[in-house]
């Protein structure tokens, strides 16, 4: 078995194993690692280099993408006022992306990543909190469905 076919299988097993809470983490990662790619196709000018416009439309449409997964995965009914304020944030993130993706706009790809960056940092800690928790305090914890 060769490096990669290694690695895709950890990965694999990774999703497959982790906890809800670990997987709200993998997405809000799977977002940074695509906006800090995308942050490097835009040059100091301020430009893109023609043969770089579609990787970075790619890695924005793929944060897009994780940020709507993350959207539809929100219980509106028992997350409250969380739930809420998630839903209005990855609502602006989407819509700055969608910008910044047009515009090659950096200044709002930098800001998205920045605050994916701080959001995964915060749901990194409450899973790593409840993570030897019962299941229910688990769900409790993240409002999710069990």
């Amino acid at each position: 078995m060769g490096y990669s076919n290694a690695y895709s299988a950890y990965q694999k097993t990774n999703i497959n194993t982790a906890s809800q809470g670990r997987l709200v983490v993998l997405l809000y990662e799977g977002i940074v690692k695509q906006l800090t790619t995308a942050v490097t196709y835009i040059e100091k000018d301020g430009k893109i280099a023609p043969g770089n416009i579609e990787k970075y439309g790619i890695c924005v449409q793929k944060a897009q993408a994780i940020i709507t997964e993350l959207q539809v995965s929100l219980d509106m009914e028992r997350g409250g006022d969380i739930a809420r304020n998630l839903m209005s944030l990855y609502v602006f993130f989407n819509e700055e992306l969608l910008a910044a993706n047009i515009n090659h706009d950096k200044e709002k790809l930098e800001f998205v990543l920045r605050m994916t960056k701080e959001l995964a940092e915060s749901w990194r800690q409450v899973a790593n909190s409840v993570a030897n928790a019962p299941a229910s305090t688990v769900q409790n914890a993240l409002n999710i469905q069990g």
